[in-house]
Order: C-alpha cells, then structure tokens, then sequence
C-alpha cells in the first residue's frame, strides 16, 4: 500500500466538516483525485486525462455543467 500524501484543494472550504476535493500523486506519475466525504472511492489517471477534464469542464460545455452554475472565465493556459 501506498502512502499517500493528500492535497486540498483551495477551492475548498476550511470548516472540517466542508466539502473537499484531494489530490495525491501515486506511482508512475499517476494522479490520485478524492472526495473527503468518500475517501476510499478513488479516480486516477494520468495528468494528461485530468488536463482535458479540467479543460472541459472550464470551456462552459453544458455536459459538464451543474444546472443553474454559471460558467467561469477561462485563464489563459501558459
């Protein structure tokens, strides 16, 4: 078993009882993304899988979208 070091989000909230999205990276550079309400169900991927997801879920497309939230600008990448 792998030990994990898990990053929060800065998205998240500081009340302990908040929602949090973390992020570790596993072996062979995959990345490791949780839900702290469900820590062991777990996503990983690659970083090139999570750039198009987060590419995606930035460019406003209604797939990826929460009803009723708005879209946010979309930063330059560098």
């Amino acid at each position: 078993m792998l030990d994990l070091t898990w990053q929060k989000s800065s998205f998240s909230t500081n009340d302990p009882n908040g929602d949090c999205v973390e992020l570790a990276t596993g072996g062979h550079g995959v990345i490791l993304l949780r839900e702290s309400d469900l820590p062991c169900a777990v996503l990983c991927a690659r970083p090139a899988v999570y750039a198009r997801l987060l590419d995606r879920l930035k460019s406003g497309d209604p797939a990826f979208t929460l009803p009723g939230a708005a879209p946010q600008p979309r930063a330059p990448r560098p």
